[in-house]
């Protein structure tokens, strides 16, 4: 379910509430809010229940677009990895506090330190996470390069 298919009188969901508070002050869903949204699943779930919240989430937007192409299982928990890697690192208080300090995270490009742009793109990365190369693991995404 996403925030636009709930019924009027429904709580809104988690991923619904991170949504609004990581669009508060944005025009548009760029990558600096799916970091957002990440971060605040990360520091209110932990990774490990932010990968879930987070991958079904952008999963069931994606599919209320009309665009369930767009969503990749590897990309989504690779970016919650990280997120949550440095979250836990960092102990910034705020999300701009977080971001000034590892502003890597950023860069949407990023991911193409960890992977083959070929490897990002195939149906099997697309459809479900994998190691890929030893990279898939959280300490793998966030403290190596690819080989």
């Amino acid at each position: 379910m996403t925030a636009h298919d709930r019924d009027a009188n429904e709580e809104p969901s988690p991923f619904a509430e991170l949504m609004g508070e990581a669009m508060a002050a944005a025009e548009r869903f760029g990558h600096r809010q799916h970091v957002h949204l990440t971060w605040l699943a990360v520091r209110r779930y932990g990774t490990a229940e932010a990968v879930d919240l987070v991958s079904d989430g952008i999963r069931g937007t994606a599919r209320y677009a009309g665009a369930p192409q767009k969503y990749d299982a590897t990309v989504s928990r690779a970016w919650v990895e990280l997120v949550g890697h440095h979250a836990d690192q960092s102990g910034a208080a705020d999300f701009g506090s977080f971001v000034n300090r590892h502003p890597a995270l950023l860069d949407k490009t990023l991911l193409t330190r960890f992977y083959r742009p070929a490897t990002l793109a195939s149906a099997e990365a697309r459809t479900s996470w994998g190691t890929y190369g030893g990279l898939g693991t959280p300490d793998g995404v966030a403290g190596r390069r690819r080989p």
